[in-house]
């Protein structure tokens, strides 16, 4: 069933708003569109790109701001982040991710963005992993979206911080961490 440009552009907007973080190419597949037409439709509703509406849903939760280490450092887009609860990232997985030979990503850039994760949920000004215990699921490649959901499961009195780390591309896991971390204010 062909719509038209309105009736799309009504539904695309409608789609962006439940799923903000879903990309034009998965927007093509769901309108049978290309995707410079996605993009077209977004520029003409004043949609902004993944990239920026990432930006901006961080910018509107976030009432507090990582302590451990600048937003900056954290490997991957932190979306969402209340500290000593959750957080959770979006990593794409690029060319400089991977091998060359077979477009698989490299395993350290995965333990990054949960590490770094696990570091950026703790209120603290010091945190670091005393220890990991790591499981990689799956192999991960180029082109695809890791998104890495961390839980803290623990405050210990002795400086502890238990924090897991459970890393999805489309809804199927394929890393899991979990990350004994120390801080200095507990």
């Amino acid at each position: 069933m062909k719509r038209t440009k309105a009736e799309r552009q009504r539904l695309l907007k409608e789609t962006i708003e439940h799923t903000p973080f879903i990309t034009d190419e998965e927007l093509s597949q769901i309108f049978s569109v290309s995707i410079q037409t996605i993009r077209l439709d977004r520029m003409e509703l004043a949609i902004p790109e993944l990239r920026e509406r990432i930006r901006s849903v961080a910018t509107d939760q976030w009432n507090e701001t990582v302590k451990a280490l600048p937003l900056d450092e954290v490997i991957g887009e932190v979306i969402d982040l209340e500290l000593d609860k959750r957080a959770i990232s979006i990593l794409n997985i690029k060319r400089e991710h991977v091998f060359s030979r077979n477009k698989i990503a490299r395993g350290h850039h995965l333990f990054a963005q949960a590490n770094s994760l696990a570091v950026a949920v703790i209120n603290d000004e010091l945190a670091l992993t005393a220890k990991s215990e790591l499981k990689f699921t799956r192999q991960v490649t180029e082109g695809e979206r890791v998104v890495a959901k961390a839980v803290v499961e623990e405050v210990n009195d002795n400086g502890q911080t238990t924090v897991r780390v459970n890393s999805f591309v489309n809804n199927e896991i394929v890393f899991t961490g979990l990350f004994h971390m120390y801080r200095s204010n507990r």
